[in-house]
């Protein structure tokens, strides 16, 4: 994959996740004061930090897995292996990265984890 649309990834993940704790804390008043004192950039990093368990059992069930997939997604565009079907090694296509960016499996592996899942 091309670097620069690796990068656009990259930033659309950071913004996707900036955008999950932002909702969290306009919904929690004691998630906002955590995060009232940061650094704007740091926001990105909030959700990765220990700083309080008890803050990410507030967390709607999606939320968290989403923040993990967005996590995941992350190590795998600094470890250079975004992109790549994580079941078969294949390349996952460019339209289904911009669809979901978190995405680790091709359609078909995708497909047959689902049937598998029924």
């Amino acid at each position: 994959m091309e670097k620069a649309f690796i990068q656009e990834m990259k930033e659309i993940l950071i913004s996707q996740k900036e955008l999950i704790i932002k909702n969290i804390a306009a919904e929690s008043e004691e998630f906002r004061e955590l995060i009232e004192d940061k650094d704007p950039k740091d926001l990105a990093d909030i959700a990765s930090d220990d700083i309080d368990k008890k803050m990410l059992k507030t967390l709607e069930a999606n939320e968290i897995k989403r923040l993990q997939l967005i996590d995941a997604a992350i190590a795998r565009i600094e470890n250079d292996h975004y992109g790549k079907c994580l079941i078969c090694g294949q390349k996952i296509p460019e339209e289904r990265i911009r669809a979901i960016p978190y995405a680790f499996l091709c359609i078909k592996c995708k497909s047959k984890d689902e049937r598998r899942r029924r």
